[in-house]
Order: structure tokens, then C-alpha cells, then sequence
């Protein structure tokens, strides 16, 4: 097979065993990699709890993984969520894709728990487990440290080892497997870390036709303003977004109460690049290069981590968001979920927390002492053990991220229908309700949102699957891709047919989902989107949600996906 190695790596740490096995063929015809072979692999254990031995950790690449297509340095991370308790997946960047595929594997299935904490080797087609005992209880910093160099590294930290809910998963220490508490999936299993490194090469179906592929796929991204501009991502990294979203009224401020931060300037790309002298790294493959870090080293925050500790939080100190993600970085916790569970215990307490009370129940969280302890289960568990649900702004149990839905109501359709809880990437809206890409619509409607809404959770999940990056389709679209699809596998796929996988794809994620009781009555928004104004502003005012207009929306977007 082209683009595949044909070959994948089952682990049973239960008996600390090991096979290669081939990588079925009909599951790369109808699920491509990615989150698509991980949501198939795991329909059988889907009911199990996400701690059980019978739990699988998918880590899966694409098609496109290790050739020279843009932006295919990345990888799937699949398994149930300890949430929000749906199938879940993160795509995550770094070296760890190319890495794996390299080393021979298209994807690792990892079952069992360990009798001890143990670490993953693998070079080549070689692999090893080892003991970890001198690893527990380590920050993800010094397991990197004393892992060495010259491998690619997905480390838990001790969030991970104690079960956070949202624990993360760290790759070559700032690229995060992040949402959804995968890194305590991983820590049930007593997997410390996993390391990796390879020296095939993946077989390309046409050289010639992918080099062709690709540069129109680079001619489109070299002349998007919104990636490769002055503005773009490539300049200021995710951070670019800060002033867009802060103009246009829709940044959620103090857990959702407000829609404007007045201080967001504090922690803009422009002001970050001005005050850590930032330079420009990324993902394998990658020339976007959006990931920052400063001058003496720094890992610059990513838009959503900038915004949720700082607007959220009602936060306007620069300082305390970087140390908030470095902190994050190194207990493996998921900085969307943490700044969310703290902005609703804050509103709950009646309190708004300094910037040291900011760090100080970050790591409480993540050592799960004192009110960590409970903040660790989630803003949903924890709001409804005080009483107060409707204060956890979260669909499906995953608290939503830096785009509040008052301001864009594809936005407001996606949150609510996403498979995995409150997700912007599903179907990204905020590509064409504010960044204008494909197609300028207007963002105070829901006419023609849900067939959008469709056709880009449909995209997405062929984007996760190929593994590629989202934001090269700010500039690009299916119909590059598909030829390099082609030119790497030999496959014959057009736009139509790479989106009948991606609707295959979102149709079983759905149908796992109520077989663990999931229904339509979860298709919904907190309460304080269709009661409260965003923003009272004389100049743009963001009003209420009607929630008649999103009901008759949701019921669109059903038809159009053909459910009952």
C-alpha cells in the first residue's frame, strides 16, 4: 500500500506483550488514519469504562504522514473520554507522527493496565517495556530530561498519574494531545511515557504528482492573509486572534457572564511578540510555523490559553498566563478545562482570583489536593455537586472554548451537535463567520448554518484522518488535498468522496455515543446564551440567542444529516 506501512503495533500491558500486525486494507479504503481508524478500532469497547483494561489508547497517523505534504506532521489520539464520557480524539502535532511512521507503524492499539508504572520504547521495529519507577511522580520536564534525546517523547505528567479528568497528554514537551483527559487514560494503564524514533521511508505513490500538489497548496497558503500575513499565524502564532475576537464582541469574559475583555490588549500576538522577542517553530512538515516561544526560551500560550486565563478569569496579568501554561505543560492538564472549572468555581464562590490564586488552584488541581481535589473532576461534576449546573459552560460535559457563541451562531450549532462536547475544531465556523474563509456569511443568523455546519464536521473529520493540520484550509480546501491524497496512495478520490468517509466517520462517532446514552436532549447550549446579552455596547451590541431560531436550526441540521 502507498502512504501506509502496511504494518501496526498492538501492546498488552496486562502481560507486558507486544505484535505486529498488518493494517487491515478495507479500513484504509473506508476510514483513510486517524481519528477514522481510531473511532472504528474502538466501536467494540465503546460501552467499557474508560479506565477498564479493555479500554484501548489508539495513536494513529494518516496517509499523508512523513511525505512532503503541508502540514501532515500530525497525529490521532483516540480512546473514551473520562469527561465526558463520548468517544474522543486529539490531534496533536510535533515529531511523534512521522516518528511512528517512520519506525514502520501506521498506528500503536495499547490495552491492559500494568502491574507498575512502566515506559514504552520503540525504535524501528523494535520494541521494549521498561520499568518507570523512577519517573512517578516526575513533572513532564524531567521525564523529557531523562528520556534523552534523539527520540520523540508523549509523556503524562502527575495529573495524568492521578486521574485529572482532563489530563493531557504531552509530545516533545508543548504539543499536547489536550482536551478530553486522554492523559488519564493513559495514566489508568500505568504508562508513564511512550518514545519513538525511526529511519524508513514511506512509500509515495507518484513523487512527480505530489510535488505538483503541494505547490498549489503552498501558492494558496503563501498568499492567504490570514496564514502567511502580516496578521496571520504565521506571524503571531493562534494569539493572532486575540484582537479579531475581542473586536467583534464575542470573548468570553468572567465564565461566560460577558462577551469583551476591555484589557485583552495586554496579552495580544502583537504584544507578546513585542515583549518575548518570539521566534517561529512548529510541527514536522509544517510551514506555517505557528507555534512561538520566546527569546530565553519561553513556550508562548496559544490563543484559547491566553483568552480563558485571562478574559475568563477576568485576568489581565501577562505573566501569570504564561506561568499558568507552563504550569499546565508540566502536570499535564488541559488548559481550556482547567481555566473553565476555575472561572466556575470563582462565579460560585463569588470570587474573582487573583493572579496567584490563579496558579495556586493549577497546581492543586493537578496534584488533586485540597479544592483541586474536586475541581479535578471537571466544571459539570463539580457545578453539580454544588447545586448550580447551569453555571458550568460546557456541552457534553467538555467546557467550551475562547469563542463565545453570542457572537457567531454557526458557532453556537457547532458547539451544541459536536460529537465530543464543546468543541470549536469539529467544524471550525470561525473560519467563515469571522475569518471570511471559504465564504462570508452573516454571524447574527442561522440561515444556511446548519448545511455549513454539515459539510465542515464532515471535512474536519477527513482533515483528522489524512492527519493534516485545519488551518491550512484557511488558504486551501478539499480539493487540493484530494490530489495529494492521490498522488501519495494512488487512490482516485475527489472532494465527494473524501467527504462520504468524513460523514461515515461522524455517523459512527455519533451512533457510539448513545450507545453510551447520548441523545439529541444533549444537543444543547448552557442556559445563559439564550437568557443574557453579551455585551452591552451602544456600537455592537451581542444580544441573547433566540433559542426558537437555534431550535429550528438544530432541526435543519438533523434533516441534513438524515436522522430521525
Amino acid at each position: 500500500m502507498y502512504g501506509y506501512t502496511g504494518k501496526s503495533l498492538r501492546i498488552d500491558l496486562t502481560v507486558g506483550s507486544w505484535e505486529i500486525f498488518d493494517t487491515p486494507e478495507p479500513l484504509c479504503n473506508s476510514f483513510l488514519g486517524g481519528r477514522g481508524f481510531g473511532v472504528e478500532l474502538i466501536r467494540d469497547h465503546i460501552t467499557k469504562s474508560w479506565d477498564s483494561e479493555e479500554m484501548p489508547l489508539i495513536l494513529a497517523t494518516g496517509p499523508l504522514v512523513g511525505t512532503i505534504a503541508p502540514t501532515s506532521g500530525r497525529l490521532s489520539v483516540i480512546s473514551k473520554s473520562p469527561l465526558t464520557a463520548t468517544v474522543f480524539d486529539c490531534s496533536v502535532g510535533g515529531r511523534f507522527a512521522t516518528e511512528l511512521k517512520k519506525a514502520g507503524l501506521d498506528m500503536m492499539v495499547i490495552r491492559g493496565i500494568s502491574r507498575k508504572w512502566v515506559t514504552v520504547h520503540i525504535d524501528n521495529m523494535d520494541v521494549h517495556i521498561r520499568d518507570a519507577a523512577d519517573m512517578t511522580g516526575l513533572d513532564v520536564g524531567k521525564v523529557n530530561k531523562a528520556l534523552g534525546n534523539g527520540v520523540s517523547k508523549a509523556v503524562i505528567g502527575r495529573a495524568g498519574e492521578r486521574g485529572v479528568r482532563f489530563a493531557s497528554i504531552v509530545f516533545d514537551g508543548h504539543y499536547l494531545a489536550g482536551r478530553g483527559g486522554l492523559g488519564a487514560v493513559m495514566g489508568s494503564k500505568k504508562l508513564k511515557a511512550v518514545t519513538v524514533r525511526g529511519d524508513g521511508t514511506i512509500r509515495v505513490y507518484s513523487q512527480e504528482r505530489l510535488k505538483k500538489a503541494r505547490e498549489d497548496v503552498m501558492r494558496l497558503l503563501r498568499a492567504s492573509p490570514s496564514v502567511f500575513g502580516e496578521f496571520g499565524l504565521r506571524n503571531f502564532g493562534t494569539a493572532a486572534l486575540v484582537d479579531l475576537i475581542h473586536a467583534r464582541r464575542m470573548e468570553p469574559t468572567e465564565n461566560f457572564r460577558r462577551s469583551v475583555f476591555p484589557a485583552a490588549s495586554n496579552y495580544s500576538g502583537y504584544r507578546m511578540k513585542l515583549r518575548f522577542r518570539t521566534e517561529k517553530t512548529g510541527c514536522r512538515g509544517c510551514p506555517i510555523l505557528c507555534k512561538k516561544t520566546g527569546h530565553n526560551g519561553e513556550v508562548i500560550p496559544e490563543f484559547e490559553t491566553v483568552s480563558h486565563f485571562g478574559a475568563l478569569n477576568g485576568n489581565s496579568d501577562l505573566s501569570s498566563i504564561v506561568e499558568a501554561n507552563r504550569l499546565c505543560n508540566e502536570y499535564g492538564l488541559d488548559t481550556i478545562t482547567t481555566a473553565s472549572t476555575i472561572a466556575c468555581y470563582s462565579e460560585i464562590e463569588g470570587i474573582r482570583p487573583s493572579p496567584e490564586n490563579l496558579l495556586s488552584h493549577i497546581r492543586m488541581i493537578g496534584e488533586r489536593e485540597g479544592i483541586g481535589d474536586a475541581l479535578a473532576e471537571g466544571s459539570k461534576r463539580f457545578a453539580e455537586s454544588r447545586g448550580l449546573p447551569g453555571l458550568s459552560m460546557s456541552v457534553k460535559g467538555l467546557e467550551l472554548p475562547a469563542y463565545d457563541p453570542r457572537g457567531a451562531y454557526g458557532m453556537a450549532l457547532a458547539y451544541a451537535t459536536s460529537n465530543r462536547g464543546g468543541c470549536h475544531l469539529r467544524a471550525y465556523p470561525i473560519s467563515y463567520e469571522i475569518l471570511r474563509k471559504p465564504v462570508a456569511v452573516e454571524r447574527f443568523s442561522f440561515e444556511g448554518k446548519a448545511r455549513m455546519v454539515k459539510i465542515s464536521e464532515d471535512s474536519n473529520a477527513v482533515v483528522d484522518s489524512l492527519t493534516t493540520c485545519k488551518f491550512v484550509f484557511f488558504a486551501a480546501s478539499l480539493e487540493e488535498y484530494a490530489n495529494v491524497v492521490n498522488a501519495v496512495t494512488g487512490m482516485d478520490h475527489d472532494v465527494q468522496s473524501l467527504l462520504r468517509i468524513g460523514e461515515r466517520i461522524w455517523n459512527l462517532e455519533r451512533s457510539l455515543n448513545t450507545l453510551n446514552g447520548f441523545s439529541k436532549k444533549d444537543d444543547d447550549l448552557p442556559e445563559r446564551f439564550f437568557n443574557e446579552e453579551g455585551c452591552p455596547d451602544e456600537n455592537l451590541k451581542i444580544p441573547p440567542i433566540n433559542r426558537r431560531d437555534f431550535l429550528d436550526a438544530l432541526q435543519r441540521y438533523y434533516k441534513i444529516r438524515g436522522w430521525r
